[in-house]
C-alpha cells in the first residue's frame, strides 16, 4: 500500500476545499523553497518534485501552495495504518505513507469466495472514507513485486496472478525495481540487461558471479520465482541525526552554537530512552553562501551523558568556525557507531547511567503531558531567550526510522507479533462484518 501524492493528499485531507486543485507542498525555511510533494492535477501541469516553488507558481498559476504541517501528516499516517492492520495479521511499515501487508493465507481464512481485488478495494475504500487519503495498492509473490506493481498500477490497484510473474517483468526496465542503483543499472546494460526479461536469459551464474547474492536473487526475481516471507524485524537505530535550516541567516555564531548543543541535548535524550550510546558524533555547519565546514570525534569510550558530549561538540564548532565570517544557514549534529547502555531507569540507581534515564524518562513524560518545553536543558532554555521563533520548535519532516513508526503505532518496540493472534480475531471480525453481505 502506498499513498498517492502524500503531503499534497494531507493537505487536501485537512483543507477539502482543496478538493479538485492543483496542490503542491513547500519545503524550505519558510514553506516556499522547492516542491516537497505535488498531487496529479499539479502534475499535470508540469509541477515535480525538486521544482522551485516560484516556478511551479509560474506553470500553474491557479495552483495552490501549502507549507508542510508535519505533526498532521504523522496524525494521518497513524489513522491510516490502525485501518491497514485491521486487514492483514502481518504489517510491515516501511515510511510515513507506504507498508506491506501479509495476505499469504488469506485465502483460507478470509477470501474463500472473496477476490483479493474486491478485499483490497475495500481496504482503499475505507483509507479514503475515514482519513481522506488516496491510497494505491499492488498485490505481488513477494514484497519486492508488490511494490513495482503498485508503482506501475498508480492511482489504483494491481494485482500479478501466480505464474504470471515472469511474462508480466519480461519488458519492464530494471531501473523499476525499488532501491537499485545506477552503478547496477549501467553494470547490468554492459551483459546486455536492460529489461527483467534480458536478466531472465543470462546464465545464473554470471549474475552470481558479478553481484554476488544481489545477483542471484535478482535472476530468480526476473524468472517469476523470488519469493520471501514478510518478516516485521525491530532492530535497534545504528545513527541518530538532525538537520535544521535556521529560520533565517544567523550572523551571531554563539546564537549558533547554542542551537547546535539543544539539538544535540535532545538527541542524547532520545538515545539514552532507547539505552543506546554514542561511540562518535560529527557537527557540519552550512553557510548563506552554501559552502559547508565540519568536523568530527571519535570517543575512548562510548559516552550517554550530555556534559561529555557537548564540551566535545563546543569544541568541534569552535574550530571549525575560527576562520568563517559568513552567517550560519543550517547546522547538522549526528551521533553514530551507537552500543547498548544497560541501564534500568531508576531515579535511586547506583550508576549515573541508571539515575540520567531516570530523568530522561521523567522528562520525556511532563513534556508529554505539559508541552514539549515544559522541562528545558540550560541550552534549550538560553535557546529560547535569544530568539522568539524557537518558543514554539518547528515540526521535523516525518522521514523516521521503521522502528520509530513501529513503536508509534503499537505503543512498544517489541516484536508486534506477540499479538498476532489478537489480530486475527479482529481481522476475522472485520472480515464477517463487511463481506457477509456479499
Amino acid at each position: 500500500m502506498d499513498g498517492d501524492s502524500f503531503f499534497a493528499s494531507c493537505e487536501i485531507a485537512l483543507n477539502p476545499k482543496l478538493e479538485g486543485r492543483a496542490v503542491w507542498v513547500g519545503g524550505g525555511r519558510r514553506g516556499d523553497g522547492i516542491v516537497i510533494a505535488a498531487n496529479r492535477h499539479a502534475k499535470k501541469f508540469g509541477v515535480t518534485t525538486g521544482m522551485a516553488c516560484f516556478e511551479a507558481a509560474r506553470i500553474c498559476p491557479r495552483g495552490v501552495l501549502c507549507k508542510p504541517h508535519y505533526d498532521d501528516y504523522r496524525e494521518l499516517s497513524r489513522r491510516m495504518f490502525r485501518i491497514m492492520e485491521e486487514f492483514s495479521p502481518t504489517l510491515v511499515p516501511t515510511s510515513i505513507d507506504e507498508g506491506f501487508l501479509d495476505f499469504t493465507t488469506m485465502e483460507q481464512h478470509v477470501w474463500r469466495n472473496l477476490t483479493p481485488e474486491k478485499y483490497v478495494t475495500e481496504l482503499r475504500d475505507r483509507v479514503q472514507r475515514e482519513v481522506g487519503l488516496p491510497v494505491s495498492a499492488g498485490l505481488g509473490n513477494s514484497a519486492r513485486l508488490a511494490k513495482l506493481a503498485t508503482d506501475v498500477g498508480k492511482p489504483g490497484f494491481l494485482e500479478i496472478p501466480p505464474g504470471t510473474e515472469k511474462e508480466f517483468l519480461k519488458d519492464r526496465p530494471v531501473r523499476e525495481l525499488s532501491g537499485i542503483a545506477k552503478r547496477r543499472e549501467r553494470s547490468l546494460l554492459v551483459l546486455g540487461a536492460r529489461t527483467f526479461g534480458d536478466c531472465a536469459k543470462l546464465p545464473s551464474h554470471l549474475l552470481q558471479k558479478k553481484f554476488g547474492i544481489w545477483g542471484q536473487q535478482l535472476w530468480l526475481f526476473a524468472n517469476g520465482l523470488w519469493n520471501e516471507p514478510l518478516i516485521l524485524k525491530v532492530q535497534d537505530r545504528t545513527t541518530i541525526s538532525s538537520a535544521t535550516t535556521l529560520p533565517y541567516d544567523e550572523p551571531d555564531y554563539q546564537a549558533a552554537l547554542t542551537f547546535a548543543l539543544s539539538e544535540m541535548t535532545r538527541l542524547v535524550g532520545q538515545l539514552r530512552r532507547e539505552q543506546l550510546q554514542a561511540r562518535e558524533l560529527a557537527l557540519t555547519i552550512r553557510l548563506n553562501d552554501f559552502t559547508e565546514v565540519s568536523g568530527g570525534y571519535r570517543f575512548r569510550i562510548p559516552q550517554f551523558l550530555n556534559s561529555t558530549i557537548n564540551a566535545v561538540l563546543e569544541g568541534i564548532f569552535h574550530e571549525i568556525m575560527s576562520t568563517q565570517a559568513r552567517p550560519v544557514r543550517q547546522i547538522r549534529v549526528a551521533l553514530w557507531n551507537l552500543q547498548p547502555l544497560d541501564t534500568q531507569p531508576t531515579l535511586w540507581g547506583r550508576t549515573h547511567a541508571e539515575r540520567w534515564a531516570a530523568l530522561d524518562d521523567a522528562t520525556h513524560e511532563l513534556n508529554g503531558h505539559f508541552g514539549k518545553t515544559a522541562l528545558m536543558t540550560g541550552a534549550q532554555l538560553a535557546l529560547r531567550s535569544l530568539d522568539d521563533r524557537h518558543k514554539t520548535p518547528k515540526a521535523k519532516c516525518p522521514f523516521v526510522p521503521q522502528r520509530e513508526m513501529i513503536k508509534k503505532l503499537w505503543g512498544t518496540d517489541e516484536d508486534p507479533l506477540a499479538h498476532k493472534t489478537e489480530w486475527e480475531e479482529r481481522l476475522a471480525k472485520v472480515s464477517r462484518h463487511h463481506f457477509t453481505k456479499s
